[in-house]
This record gives C-alpha cells, sequence and structure tokens, in this order.
C-alpha cells in the first residue's frame, strides 16, 4: 500500500477512531537518506500497522474486548454504589484513576511525552476541555445508572458513533455517504419517537453521546498519545475531585471509610474500574483493524441494555420497542457501509 493511500485512510475514517486513540502526533515522518516512517505505538490506534498487516492479532482482541465487556459490567458495579452522591463517585473516579494511569506511563517509559506537554500553554488550554467534556460524561453516566436511566445510557452509547459521523461533516470536512446519512436519520427519528411519546427529550442519551462525541472531537487537537492524554486530564481534575472529597468529609456526609468500610472499597476500586479499561482498549485497538473496532464498539452499550432490562428490570415500553430497533438498524447500515468503504479503499 502507498503513502498517499495511507493518508487517505487516515482522513476518511478519523470520525470512527477512539478518542482515546486519536491523535496529532500519531505518525512521524522524517526524510533521511532514506525514507523512514516510524510509528508511534500509543496513539491512533495504530491505523498504519493495520493497513499494513490487515488482519487482527489474538492478544489485541484480547484485550479490545476485555475492555468492552468491563465497560458492560460498569453499571452494576455502579449500581452498588447508588446510594452515594454521583459528584463524590465522579470525583473518587478522579482521584483514583491519576496514581494507576501514572504508574502505567512509568511503566511503560512514557513519561517524556507528558512532561513536553505540560510546557505548552495550548495544549494545556485543550486538555481542560477534554477534562471537562469527560468530567460531564462520567456524571451524567453515574447519574442514570444510579437513578434508574440505563436504558437511556445505552440509548446515548448506540446514538453515539453515528454523531460523530455528523461531527465529522461539520467540523473535520468529512463526507458521508448516502448510507451514512440514512443511519443518521433513523437514529434521529428513534429519538423524536422517544421525545414524542414522553413529553420531553431524552436528556440522559443526549448529554451522553453530545459530550463524548464534542471528547472525541476535541481529543484530536491534544499532541499526545491517549495514556498520557488520559494522565493529563485526570490530573487537571484533581484539584476540583479533592475539593469535592474535602467538603463532603467536612460535612460528615463522606462515604470514603466512614460512614461504610465497603462503601469505602468501593470508592477506591473506581480508579480501577475507570482505568483499567481504557488502558486495555488503547493497546488493544492498535493491534486490531478499524471495522473489527467498528463492530466490537457495540459491546458495551449492549451489555448496559441487557442488565438495564434484565438486571435492573428497568421498563422496556412500547416507545422504546420502536425506538431501539431503530437504532439497531442504523447500527447495521452504518456498520456495513463502513466495511465496504473500506474494502474499496484498500483495494
Amino acid at each position: 500500500m502507498d503513502f498517499a493511500r495511507v493518508l487517505i485512510l487516515l482522513r476518511s475514517h478519523s470520525a470512527f477512531v477512539s478518542p482515546f486513540l486519536s491523535s496529532p502526533t500519531c505518525l512521524h515522518f522524517s526524510i533521511t537518506n532514506n525514507f523512514d516512517l516510524t510509528f508511534n505505538p500509543f496513539c491512533c490506534a495504530g491505523i498504519f500497522m493495520r493497513l499494513q498487516k490487515d488482519n487482527d492479532s489474538p492478544a489485541g482482541l484480547a484485550f479490545a474486548v476485555s475492555a468492552y465487556v468491563l465497560w458492560g459490567f460498569l453499571p452494576v458495579y455502579m449500581k452498588l454504589l447508588d446510594h452515594i452522591p454521583p459528584l463524590e463517585i465522579v470525583a473518587h473516579r478522579v482521584i483514583w484513576s491519576v496514581p494507576i494511569a501514572g504508574l502505567a506511563l512509568l511503566v511503560m517509559g512514557r513519561t517524556s511525552d507528558l512532561r513536553a506537554v505540560l510546557s505548552s500553554p495550548q495544549a494545556i488550554l485543550m486538555g481542560a476541555v477534554t477534562a471537562a467534556l469527560i468530567a460531564m460524561n462520567w456524571g451524567i453516566y453515574v447519574w442514570a445508572i444510579s437513578s434508574g436511566h440505563a436504558l437511556d445510557a445505552a440509548l446515548g452509547y448506540y446514538i453515539n458513533p453515528l454523531f460523530s459521523i455528523a461531527l465529522g461533516t461539520l467540523f473535520m470536512g468529512e463526507r458521508s455517504n448516502k448510507w451514512q446519512i440514512v443511519a443518521i436519520a433513523l437514529a434521529t427519528s428513534a429519538v423524536v419517537v422517544l421525545t414524542w411519546s414522553a413529553g420531553k427529550l431524552p436528556w440522559v442519551a443526549i448529554g451522553l453521546f453530545m459530550s463524548w462525541g464534542f471528547y472525541a472531537l476535541c481529543k484530536k487537537k491534544l499532541p499526545i498519545g491517549p495514556n498520557q492524554g488520559f494522565l493529563l486530564e485526570t490530573l487537571i481534575l484533581l484539584p476540583f475531585a479533592l475539593l469535592i472529597a474535602t467538603w463532603y468529609a467536612i460535612r460528615n456526609e463522606s462515604h470514603f471509610f466512614t460512614l461504610s468500610f465497603g462503601d469505602g472499597f468501593l470508592l477506591l476500586g473506581c480508579g480501577l474500574v475507570t482505568a483499567v479499561p481504557l488502558m486495555l482498549y488503547a493497546n488493544g485497538a492498535k493491534r486490531l483493524r478499524l471495522t473489527t473496532i467498528a463492530i466490537l464498539q457495540y459491546i458495551a452499550p449492549t451489555m448496559i441494555f441487557l442488565c438495564a432490562v434484565f438486571v435492573f428490570d428497568e421498563p422496556f415500553g412500547q416507545e422504546r420497542m420502536i425506538a431501539f430497533p431503530m437504532i439497531w438498524l442504523a447500527l447495521v447500515v452504518y456498520s456495513v457501509s463502513l466495511i465496504n468503504q473500506m474494502k474499496k479503499e484498500v483495494a
């Protein structure tokens, strides 16, 4: 495959790449006596590697599936904390993600990249934007699970890849084919059905896919790899998280080893359930083809959907019986369109 085609594929599929694996520094080019292409294995989902090999590694599949399954079971973990205010839960997700992400970078020897970014005010500003968006996403998600809106959370994450297509068209100048437009129209129609039935917009779903979609868009502007970017975002959020945790402690309302030892361990574990899936995904997706990632990404919302209906016993009314199949059909159209498009470009 020639160099020009690599660039075309990188550009045409940028809307579909996970936000944790998108970075303008994913490929570094230098021309010396011989043309040299250096791949940064922690950025951009390893697109160039996959285009060269055009296959999936067993290790990559194991990493990615593990990440999605962990995300799929996350509602069960969060449901154990439904008696704790969502703000306190999010604060502890941030606090305990920092040492885990920091340790991972030390083990991988990638701390120099983070130090370089910390010297750039522009990068820090963009990091603050992505940190705010991911904190908003976490807050909405935690509230949705604890308040009995897990189905809305599943709907939001189902719609997310379709919203990413729309953002790519609007802000990145990417072209959507007719079938992708059909998929977006189906997803929009499903939201209309839910809005008409309930008499109000499905704000949880909208908040989740919008915060995640814009997070992905802004993440592309961060000149740093996914693991370093995650640590940067949690470091930016850390002072606010510590203030929140301190505020609850001062008011004697903290659940961290005060009201219950069980709650303390669960809050401590929030760092693991937040950071570990992200790092598994980051190191798995770089070993997989983009089409494989496009299909695997539906594991998590499907598991959230199943948990909501069969474990949490959330009502699945007539309007959802109409809206969810519309979303599933839209995702089938989107996935088939993506696979066909990539086959044509690689041929």
